[in-house]
């Protein structure tokens, strides 16, 4: 291990003496400015019989090479591809200008190329021609250092691997394995075809405030800050819905926003503390018609980035052409403990059960809180192929109409794919006496002792006396969604930067 230590230094040290060295003869690569690509790698490599021959000027990252003599091969990596390059001492080395264009053969070119380190950037004009073994490839007529990289990429037959590294490191990660790109490549197309399909629908697109004076809509901690010049805390938003109803109230009847969402929680597989949503809220709906919504979008997005309905997701084929499965929570329940929740509504009964199942609960839950302890323990995780789960409790959905006829339950859905939440929807409640009702419950939770319950919010409220129209309401997390649709088992996967523990060497 010291050896390999001395080694990498070395190989440091030798890269800031050639940069040192190029900055005293007048050729510091980091003064070019502007080098004009007129090709990418995929143009050449996706349509050889077009270039064949053509004279072409790509840029990219120097990342493998074969120095042979009187002539190299090296592979350059743009941002759509990897492509090989033929160079021999007839080349040209272009250095220090603004544009880098073609200059008079520089003395000593070839050499200078050599030089160059895996990593650096470089700038390539040459002929697009095949190799004797029909490899395609790009003979080089002139070439560029445009930046030098300073550190030593990881070897490439062992790559980045370290999952940690990765994550601290994606800038590292992206240059060493370029398919993660794709991951990122797909979670932009969903994004886009996500706002696609609700602007076809006359949904109207809204930003909301990211700090705010009281949070709600969800049940979690918030993290909290401190606004100097008005000497107050504000709370960092953990959903988005209490400014979207708001808007309803106002008159706009189809309105989404797909935003940034920030609770302080643990970190998971499933969970980072920032992470992204979509909510919409559409009036004179239901659960019911968001389900169908909900639906059909997943379905089209689906489609729309794998060209496919079918994905394959830690050894399971998940199937989206199918009609999703509806199953009420005490239905699904029933199925996998044999204890039906639809026979009585009594809290004993409930804890009597939960103990003979060995479940534990806190001294104030009721027959709401361990009829989700239940399905949260036992049916949750096997939820594989999607299925909206109805019919939530009324303690876990503060702001949900309940249901007319079973007024302990409410018009509230979740749709499971995979083991796990992706997607939350109800009738939202729009009375405004039983809404404030609910928040004095949630207040008395937290007397008790519960950091995630709901706060009241005085202003909503008034916004609700003002009558909000019956509203069917949606929250979806792109994060778990992009997961699923590209077969990535951690979070961190589909987030650029997740939220890491700093080292010893950033504190």
């Amino acid at each position: 291990m010291e050896n390999i230590e001395l080694d990498l230094n070395e190989q440091l040290q030798n890269r800031r003496l050639k940069l040192k060295e190029l900055q005293e003869e007048g050729k510091d690569p980091f003064h070019i400015t502007l080098f004009n690509v007129d090709t990418k790698t995929s143009d050449i490599l996706e349509n050889f019989e077009e270039y064949n021959g053509k004279k072409v000027k790509l840029a990219g990252r120097l990342m493998t090479r074969r120095i042979m003599g009187k002539a190299s091969f090296f592979n350059v990596r743009d941002a759509h591809g990897t492509i090989q390059v033929y160079i021999n001492n007839t080349a040209v080395v272009y250095t220090d200008c603004e544009e880098v264009k073609l200059k008079t053969p520089e003395e000593g070119a070839y050499e200078a190329f050599k030089k160059f380190d895996i990593g650096d950037i470089v700038g390539i004009e040459g002929e697009v021609f095949k190799t004797q073994k029909e490899e395609i490839s790009i003979r080089v007529a002139g070439i560029a250092l445009l930046s030098k990289s300073l550190q030593v990429l990881p070897e490439k037959y062992h790559g980045l691997k370290d999952t940690e590294q990765r994550y601290r490191q994606r800038y590292l990660d992206l240059i060493v394995n370029p398919e993660v790109k794709e991951t990122f490549k797909k979670r932009s197309e969903l994004i886009a075809s996500m706002r696609e399909y609700l602007n076809e629908l006359e949904y109207i697109e809204v930003e909301t405030p990211v700090l705010q004076t009281t949070y709600g809509g969800a049940a979690a901690k918030p993290f909290t800050t401190h606004h100097n010049a008005l000497n107050m805390n504000l709370f960092m938003r953990i959903s988005l819905e209490p400014y979207l109803k708001r808007l309803i109230v106002g008159g706009i009847d189809k309105v989404y926003e797909i935003g940034r969402i920030f609770r302080n929680e643990g970190i998971s597989t499933r969970h980072n503390p920032e992470f992204t949503m979509l909510e919409l809220y559409c009036a004179y709906t239901d659960y019911r018609g968001i389900m169908a919504l909900t639906e059909d979008m997943i379905k089209t997005l689906c489609y729309k980035i794998n060209g496919t309905y079918k994905v394959n997701y830690d050894g399971e084929e998940l199937d989206f052409s199918k009609k999703f499965r509806v199953a009420s929570m005490i239905e699904l329940v029933k199925e996998k403990t044999n204890i039906d929740f639809e026979t009585f509504t009594d809290t004993e009964t409930a804890k009597k059960y939960a103990d003979e199942k060995g479940l534990k609960y806190e001294k104030h839950h009721t027959y709401g809180d361990i009829l989700f302890l239940f399905f949260d323990t036992f049916v949750e995780k096997t939820l594989v192929q999607p299925t909206f789960v109805i019919d939530h409790p009324i303690e876990v959905s503060p702001l949900t109409k309940k249901i007319k006829d079973r007024p302990h339950l409410t018009e509230r859905f979740e749709l499971f794919i995979a083991g796990k939440e992706l997607a939350n929807a109800y009738s939202e409640l729009n009375d405004p006496l039983d809404q404030r009702e609910r928040f004095k419950h949630q207040e008395s939770l937290r007397n008790l002792g519960d950091e995630e319950a709901v706060p009241l919010d005085e202003d909503f409220l008034t916004a609700l006396e003002y009558a909000m129209p019956p509203t069917g309401g949606l929250g979806i997390g792109i994060d778990r969604l992009v997961m699923i649709l590209t077969g990535a088992l951690s979070i961190r996967d589909v987030i650029l930067f997740p939220t890491m523990k700093p080292t010893a060497a950033e504190l």
